[in-house]
């Protein structure tokens, strides 16, 4: 008998979308979820423990010749996202020489920093990483960064510290969307998944336009789950993409060659891009 499919979800809200009408009764035992925040999920992905999920797109660069991407599936956002978040003492403007707590969940976003940090603002900054606890990460450093419903909930107790949307701080030096996370797939399991994967291919997607469709049933999920009013969850939602076109790409490709101009990682990667039907596309990098 095949083994199942192992499909990883980030244990944050923002990738509900394209889980939230997913038909899991349909794959029976087809397929297992396994949810993990995604720094785990990164490393689970890497050592293959499972085949496909939603791993920080600076994982994907990481391991790019293991991996290849899903279509038109991505947690991006152009501007705020309204999850990203830097909790600061003091104004960034005289953040320069100081020390930044990081979370430990997180990829994609501790990198987005430093290039923002070191690129945009040319700052010299020590960094520690640490639990997403603010007050804890605050007691010994300036400033910390929480991603996921870790920010979600700081905020709505941030008293009077400084507060910088990470996406929007992205978007305002460069004109770019950033996507913070794609949907990709071990080649090795390709082969042998590759009908069942077109079946959780497209059933994402369903997931996904039910939701941007019908959004009231996933509003009313989380703010009864995770607290904050319905307003609040659905501007949430609102600013955040869950495609991946050739914006996404763009902005994504550029994150790629900051990271390897200031040695983040060895070089920009090249995506390539699984579709229905098993084909693939290769993406250069342009700007």
């Amino acid at each position: 008998m095949q083994k199942p499919l192992r499909i990883g979800q980030i244990l944050y809200t923002n990738v509900l979308p394209v889980y939230f009408y997913f038909d899991q009764e349909r794959f029976e035992d087809r397929i297992d979820f396994i949810r993990q925040v995604p720094a785990t999920l990164n490393l689970a992905m890497s050592r293959g423990e499972i085949d496909l999920g939603p791993i920080s797109s600076f994982s994907y660069a990481e391991h790019a010749s293991q991996y290849v991407a899903l279509s038109d599936l991505s947690v991006s956002a152009k501007g705020r996202v309204g999850s990203l978040f830097l909790f600061s003492k003091k104004p960034i403007e005289q953040l320069n020489g100081t020390k930044i707590a990081l979370t430990n969940t997180s990829a994609t976003t501790v990198n987005l920093l430093k290039i923002i940090l070191r690129k945009f603002y040319d700052y010299e900054i020590s960094y520690v990483t640490q639990e997403p606890v603010l007050d804890r990460m605050l007691l010994d450093a300036e400033a910390a960064l929480l991603i996921g419903d870790d920010a979600i909930l700081a905020m709505r107790k941030k008293g009077d510290l400084h507060v910088y949307d990470l996406g929007e701080l992205w978007h305002r030096f460069t004109g770019y969307s950033m996507t913070f996370a794609i949907w990709a797939v071990r080649k090795q399991v390709l082969a042998e998944h590759s009908a069942l994967l077109e079946e959780v291919h497209a059933s994402f997607l369903t997931s996904k336009e039910m939701t941007r469709k019908n959004p009231g049933p996933l509003i009313d999920y989380v703010s009864t789950h995770y607290g904050g009013d319905k307003e609040e969850w659905t501007r949430y939602f609102q600013g955040l993409q869950h495609d991946f076109g050739d914006e996404q790409r763009i902005g994504l490709e550029y994150y790629y060659r900051c990271a390897a101009e200031l040695g983040l990682l060895p070089a920009p990667a090249t995506v390539d891009i699984w579709q229905a039907g098993g084909r693939q596309t290769n993406t250069t990098l342009t700007r």
